[in-house]
């Protein structure tokens, strides 16, 4: 039968559309934070064979004991973030080893893109269910990925524990971190934005998923519980995408009116505890699983996305945790060569030291850590035909686009909450007299300040991904030259 010329040109733009421009990179969320511009702008011109979606022919047929090897190889080599780690991943099995097409791996990864849980990792699992013929090689691949960064968070968290919590050494540099980690995460709001707010139909800007940030952020400061805002902007969006802005204008409407009703019944807005659900306000293993479970099914956009979630279950709610051990958990996750989600297996274990001490830490740093990568497992192991049916739904699509521009909000509140704490943080002066800790304290205020500026400006003017295991070493540092407070100053 012949195809009429319509159709023929319809499928070649279709096949341009998918595309032969190696840029995918680029627009990394994030887990895009750490970006090296060295390695991720290059473009190539790729042929497009007919079958190049489908086609695994290049794709070696591996044993599973080598297929956890190969990802275990991964993830020991995983520094730098989540940007090196997803080229590293692309360079070795894409360009060299050609196990897919360049253009077939900007495709699956523009899916993970837009599902929760960390790109790397999900790519690992992609290329696992390839060479092992099936899920139980995608669950290697990604066992052996995050088994070495699972290892060395859970022996820096045993020494945290054991050796940091009364050590003012150990206590300077970490105050010293706090303002450079906190820099970070306003750095991420930027990068993380970059992504969310790009149109998945045109590729362009799109001013509504920005306005959806803003809104978010204006109800997290007003203590919204934080699933509204991701389900009303979400279901809002899946509205606006189709033009039909009245039925998302109503949707806010609504939603704003419920609000003055909780507001006048109440008689004020609601508490800051009210952000969250409430899944850990106790640290046993039952609710430390659930807190990663909730963080895992939230992180649309990446690692930074969970950061909202675990402080105000853990740190305003729970009250389990102090927010200077919240701030140094990112701190421990930034120079470790691991998927950065792995910094809630610190959140684990001190919740299990809380609970009943080290035997119950590395339980529930387990726990809390397979809970953060269950909806990750489970979206890629149920494979990726089915994933691309999902996002290929417009209404779906589009939802899922709501939630990853309002998280954007979330996140930037939670930026400028770190940002202030970590300069008035004086938790390590506690046994100072009265006089001489508001001295000190000014001192050391001062202090954080520049060091978050310079932070900041060095996340800005530098674009290799190493500048955050590189500020991190030097925040360490510099801690023990303008933080520590010993038996003299008291």
């Amino acid at each position: 039968m012949t195809s009429s010329p319509n159709n023929d040109s319809t499928k070649i733009a279709e096949k341009n559309a998918e595309s032969t421009t190696d840029i995918a990179l680029v627009t990394k969320t994030d887990e895009n934070i750490n970006n090296d511009s060295n390695i991720v702008l290059q473009v190539e011109t790729v042929e497009t064979p007919e079958n190049e979606f489908e086609d695994n022919s290049k794709v070696p047929h591996l044993s599973y004991w080598k297929i956890f090897v190969l990802f275990l190889d991964f993830g020991i080599h995983a520094w730098g973030g989540p940007v090196a780690q997803i080229a590293l991943i692309k360079e070795r099995l894409v360009t060299k080893q050609q196990w897919i097409t360049h253009a077939r791996f900007n495709r699956v990864y523009g899916v993970y893109q837009i599902l929760p849980g960390p790109e790397a990792t999900e790519l690992c699992m992609f290329f696992g269910f390839l060479a092992g013929r099936g899920r139980l090689g995608g669950l290697l691949g990604g066992l052996g990925f995050i088994i070495p960064g699972f290892i060395l968070i859970l022996l820096f968290s045993f020494i945290y524990v054991k050796v940091g919590l009364d050590n003012i050494y150990f206590n300077a540099s970490f105050r010293a971190l706090q303002p450079i980690v906190a820099a970070m995460v306003l750095r991420a709001v930027h990068k993380i934005g970059e992504h969310s707010f790009i149109s998945h139909k045109n590729k362009k800007f799109n001013y509504w998923l920005f306005g959806l940030a803003i809104l978010s952020a204006i109800q997290t400061a007003l203590n919204l519980n934080f699933l509204i805002t991701l389900g009303v902007c979400g279901i809002a969006f899946m509205f606006i995408d189709r033009k039909l802005y009245w039925f998302g204008l109503l949707v806010f409407v609504l939603e704003f009116i419920g609000f003055g009703i909780y507001v006048g019944l109440k008689k004020g807005i609601p508490s800051p505890t009210s952000i969250g659900i409430g899944v850990a306000k106790e640290t046993d293993p039952g609710h430390i699983f659930a807190l990663g479970l909730l963080a895992g099914s939230l992180s649309f956009g990446g690692a930074y996305t969970t950061i909202p979630f675990l402080q105000v279950e853990a740190v305003s709610i729970g009250n389990w945790m102090a927010k200077q051990v919240f701030l140094d958990a990112i701190a421990i996750g930034q120079i470790l060569p691991s998927p950065l989600v792995m910094f809630s297996t610190f959140i684990g274990y001190y919740g299990g030291y809380v609970f009943g001490g080290h035997g119950w830490a590395f339980l529930e740093a387990l726990l809390i850590t397979i809970g953060i990568f269950t909806p990750c497992f489970f979206f890629t192991i149920m494979g990726h035909h089915i994933l691309e049916k999902l996002i290929r739904n417009k209404f779906l699509a589009a939802f899922f686009d709501g939630i990853t521009g309002s998280v954007v909000g979330i996140i930037a509140v939670t930026a400028l909450d770190l940002l202030k704490f970590s300069v008035t943080n004086v938790a390590i002066l506690k046994n100072l007299s009265s006089d001489k800790q508001t001295l000190v304290a000014a001192q050391h205020s001062s202090v954080a300040a520049v060091l978050y500026v310079l932070a900041l400006a060095a996340l800005y003017s530098f674009k290799k991904s190493h500048v955050p295991l590189l500020l991190v070493i030097f925040g360490a540092i510099a801690g023990q030259f303008l933080f520590v407070v010993t038996n003299d100053d008291i």
